[in-house]
């Protein structure tokens, strides 16, 4: 990624921030794996078939969503005015509460309330990161951007291995949250001391200063964080049981696809924007693939097609579409990033809760047909998403410059 050579000191301040997501992408799909330890620890019920009511799991992790969704109205203009490293410090001293936090409680409700902090933590941190590495490296500001989900699909990847050296070493679940929650008190005082960009610089020019451009592409692309989150939200959260549904012994190992697949998107999908690819047209071709990838999900009921299935959507829903969201709405708002970000994270966050509360509903009515009921739901939204992309195409503006400079 091109920067300037004045930049170079803020270097550590963008580690700082890519490793708070490295911890944010254990904290959003880590309560995923442990459903049945939570569930125990909540007083969980047996359903009728035998196994063990996780419902109420999945009703905390979407309450991360309403903690984003509370948070964001005030996190971005918090992040624009008062400053990025005020929200930055926010979000991961919330997230280390989080993680002592979860392991402490032994009631759904203390937990929701916890999964709801969770949220708002990630409304601070998101406010503070993406606007911030995006004025790091202005010339690169999508690349830069997307990188933030590189650091989080990177801790997906690696979350399987962890656990599974806790579980060979006989530890508690418990450890991989309390080492999560010291590295993040060391990085809230990193945030603290470390040089920060000022915020909006590279925005405020005479065309750009004060105008806001709420044109029908501009609410679409506002619209594809509720989408685009939906679909890799809904797959993250829910196939484990699609996976044991399929025959699958240990479907936590479909994390592990899913995260190389993300991680291969991010490498590739930046090299393609450095070549010219238009953010609108990735846009609309992951989705696409997504939706294909879901139905051979649906219509395929054998285990092989779920490693592909995993791998296929980390590439394709998990592999920085959210975050090509932000970047293309900010072309419509150049000198509020943080706002705009917090716009975009508005709607992944009404997906997070509205879609996995109805997904923890039909988990709990359903039983076992709700894992591919579920894959349903989430053709339908992914179809939807693609719709919205071929409007924001097809009112293609400007796209953030990024193509490196010349030294």
């Amino acid at each position: 990624m091109a920067t300037t050579t004045s930049n170079k000191k803020y270097y550590p301040t963008a580690l700082s921030l890519y490793f708070a997501y490295v911890i944010l992408g254990i904290a959003s799909s880590i309560m995923g794996q442990y459903k049945t330890e939570f569930a125990k620890a909540w007083g969980a019920t047996t359903l009728s078939n035998g196994t063990l009511d996780v419902s109420m799991v999945v009703s905390v992790i979407a309450a991360y969503g309403l903690g984003r969704l509370i948070a964001y109205p005030f996190a971005g203009p918090i992040s624009d005015k008062v400053g990025r490293r005020f929200s930055g410090f926010i979000g991961i001293a919330l997230y280390a509460a989080f993680f002592f936090g979860m392991i402490s409680v032994h009631s759904m409700w203390f937990a929701y309330a916890i999964g709801i902090m969770n949220g708002i933590a990630n409304s601070f941190l998101d406010t503070c990161v993406s606007p911030t590495v995006m004025e790091i490296f202005p010339n690169a500001a999508s690349i830069a951007n997307l990188f933030t989900k590189f650091s989080v699909t990177v801790a997906q990847f690696i979350l399987p291995f962890l656990i599974g050296w806790v579980a060979a070493a006989n530890l508690s679940y418990q450890v991989i949250f309390i080492a999560c929650g010291i590295l993040m008190v060391i990085d809230a005082i990193l945030v603290l001391i470390l040089p920060f960009p000022k915020a909006n610089k590279v925005a405020k020019s005479a065309a750009a200063k004060g105008q806001h451009h709420f044109s029908g592409a501009a609410l679409a692309s506002i619209l594809i964080g509720f989408t685009s989150s939906a679909t890799f939200m809904i797959w993250l959260n829910c196939n484990q049981e699609l996976g044991t549904s399929y025959g699958i012994k240990d479907p936590s190992i479909l994390q592990s696809f899913y995260a190389v697949g993300a991680m291969i998107a991010v490498l590739l999908t930046a090299q393609f924007i450095r070549m010219g690819l238009k953010e609108t047209t990735v846009l609309v071709l992951y989705p696409s693939i997504s939706v294909v990838m879901l139905l051979l999900c649906y219509v395929i009921t054998s285990p092989f097609i779920l490693y592909v299935g995993s791998f296929v959507l980390g590439y394709a829903a998990a592999g920085g579409v959210l975050q090509l969201a932000v970047s293309t709405t900010v072309t419509f708002m150049p000198d509020s990033k943080g706002l705009a970000t917090s716009l975009v994270m508005i709607a992944s966050s009404v997906a997070n809760y509205a879609v996995l509360s109805l997904a923890a509903y039909l988990t709990k009515t359903m039983g076992g047909s709700a894992p591919r009921t579920i894959i349903l739901l989430n053709i339908v939204i992914t179809v939807i998403g693609i719709g919205l992309a071929l409007v924001v195409k097809h009112h293609d503006r400007p796209t953030t410059k990024t193509v490196a400079a010349k030294a």
